[in-house]
C-alpha cells in the first residue's frame, strides 16, 4: 500500500516537474520571438516609427498597435510568420488615417515606393514617384542608365500602373576611387539582414509586381540563401521570380525550385 502511496506521489511529481520544464520553455521560446521580431532588419528599418507591440504566448503570436500605411502592416506579418517557433499570427495593427482606394493614384504611387524600396538597386535613390489618370512619373537621379531604366521597368510592372514616364537623370558627378554608393555600402552589410526579413521582403517583392503577384510560390531563406518552390506557367515566369528576389536586400543567392506547368497536360 505505501508503495503505491509512494509511487502514485513520485508520478504526480514527476508530471508536475514536467509541465514546469514545458512551461518554462514556452515562456523562454515566446520571449526569443518577440525579441527577434523586435531585432530584425524590417522592424529596425521599415518599421522603426512605428507603433508595434508583439506578444506571443506558446507561439501564437498577437500584432497591435499602428503603421503608417498597409505595405507596413503586411510586412510585420510576414516577418514575424517567418520566425522559428511562430506558429500563427493574429495581425490586429491599426493603418494611421484612411487608407487609399484601390488602383487610385494614391494607392499606385504607395505601391511604387514600396516596391523600389524593397529592392536593393533602386532603394538607395529615392527615385521622386507622382502619378495622374495611372500613368507613373518618376524623378530623381540616377547613378547609371541601367539603375534609370531598371528603376522604370520595376515601377511599370506594379499591378495598376498604365505607363511610367521615366524623368530620371542620370548622375555624373565623378566618384572618388576608393568610394562607394549607397547600394554597394549596403551591399557589405547583407549579412546582418535576418533570414525572416529576407523572406518578408521576398513574398512581398513578389506580391507587389504583377507578373508574380499570382504565382503559387514558396519562400524559404536559410543564412541569406532564398529557396522558391511552388509552380510557375512558364519558364520566363520561373526565372521572373528568381530575378526579383535575387534582387531583394540581404539575398546571397537563390535556389529555383519552382515547377513549370505541363501545358500539354492540362
Amino acid at each position: 500500500m505505501k508503495k503505491l502511496i509512494y509511487c502514485s506521489a513520485f508520478m504526480a511529481i514527476l508530471a508536475f516537474s514536467l509541465l514546469f520544464i514545458a512551461g518554462a520553455y514556452a515562456s523562454d521560446m515566446d520571449t526569443l520571438i518577440e525579441s527577434a521580431a523586435k531585432q530584425s532588419y524590417v522592424f529596425k528599418t521599415y518599421l522603426k516609427d512605428d507603433d508595434v507591440q508583439i506578444q506571443s504566448k506558446n507561439g501564437d503570436v498577437v500584432l497591435t498597435g499602428t503603421v503608417s500605411e498597409e505595405t507596413s502592416r503586411s510586412l510585420a506579418r510576414e516577418t514575424v510568420a517567418s520566425l522559428p517557433g511562430v506558429k500563427s499570427v493574429d495581425n490586429k495593427l491599426e493603418v494611421k488615417g484612411d487608407l487609399p482606394v484601390k488602383f487610385t493614384d494614391a494607392w499606385l504611387v504607395a505601391k511604387v515606393r514600396s516596391t523600389l524600396l524593397f529592392h536593393h538597386k533602386t532603394h538607395a535613390y529615392q527615385a521622386e514617384v507622382s502619378a495622374k489618370d495611372g500613368i507613373i512619373t518618376l524623378r530623381g537621379r540616377a547613378r547609371s542608365a541601367a539603375q534609370r531604366d531598371l528603376t522604370a521597368e520595376y515601377a511599370r510592372d506594379v499591378e495598376g500602373v498604365k505607363d511610367v514616364n521615366n524623368e530620371m537623370t542620370v548622375s555624373n558627378a565623378a566618384m572618388k576611387p576608393d568610394s562607394k554608393t549607397m547600394s554597394e555600402a549596403m551591399d557589405d552589410i547583407k549579412e546582418s539582414l535576418d533570414d525572416a526579413s529576407i523572406t518578408a521582403l521576398a513574398k512581398m517583392t513578389l506580391l507587389y509586381h504583377r507578373s508574380t503577384s499570382v504565382l503559387n510560390t514558396t519562400v524559404d531563406t536559410k543564412e541569406g540563401v532564398v529557396t522558391l518552390g511552388g509552380r510557375a506557367k512558364t519558364k520566363a515566369e520561373k526565372n521572373l521570380a528568381a530575378k526579383l528576389v535575387g534582387d531583394v536586400r540581404g539575398v546571397k543567392k537563390v535556389v529555383n525550385n519552382m515547377s513549370v506547368e505541363d501545358i500539354k497536360a492540362i
